[in-house]
């Protein structure tokens, strides 16, 4: 009898770790919370730049969840959602017409990467980079837009 209690203490005080490490790693991650594009920062190639866009990151177990809207240069706006983790498996992007998947790849705390993918091909590669204040991030992407053109841009966004 007594053994089973400490196997149940066991697995319950692993359980309760392991919890606390994933909770631990969320509150950790610096691109956690809301971001304003700095449009004067920011380098759109071919552009036009958007008029504005918020981006919006929330902590999902291992990964991330991502809301962002854009008011496009045309004064449209656009709504693009994902909930993905860092285990470089594709996970559904919804809102985009050049992108219906993400994968994920932490490099350290500060630094991820992300693939995107329409109909299995890929149409963009992309460097999150927060800086170590946890107060501006860098998104740096190339790839190829809805029309096939080749796209660079490096948009640099502040914490709200």
């Amino acid at each position: 009898m007594k053994q089973s209690r400490w196997i149940i203490y066991a697995v319950a005080v692993l359980i309760v770790g392991f919890a606390g490490l994933t909770l631990l790693a969320q509150a950790t991650d610096p691109i956690i919370g809301t971001w304003e594009l700095n449009l004067a920062k920011s380098k759109y190639d071919p552009g036009p730049p958007p008029k504005s866009a918020t981006w919006k990151y929330e902590a999902v177990g291992n990964g991330l969840k991502y809301s962002g809207k854009t008011v496009n240069a045309d004064g449209t706006t656009s709504d693009t959602t994902w909930t993905a983790y860092f285990d470089g498996k594709d996970y559904p992007y919804i809102g985009s017409p050049n992108i219906d998947t993400i994968s994920l790849k932490r490099i350290d705390r500060y630094n991820t990467e992300g693939t995107f993918k329409k109909a299995g091909k890929v149409t963009d590669h992309g460097k999150r980079v927060v800086s170590q204040d946890g107060k501006v991030y860098t998104y740096t992407n190339e790839g190829i837009n809805a029309q096939g053109k080749p796209v660079k841009n490096v948009q640099v966004f502040d914490k709200k």
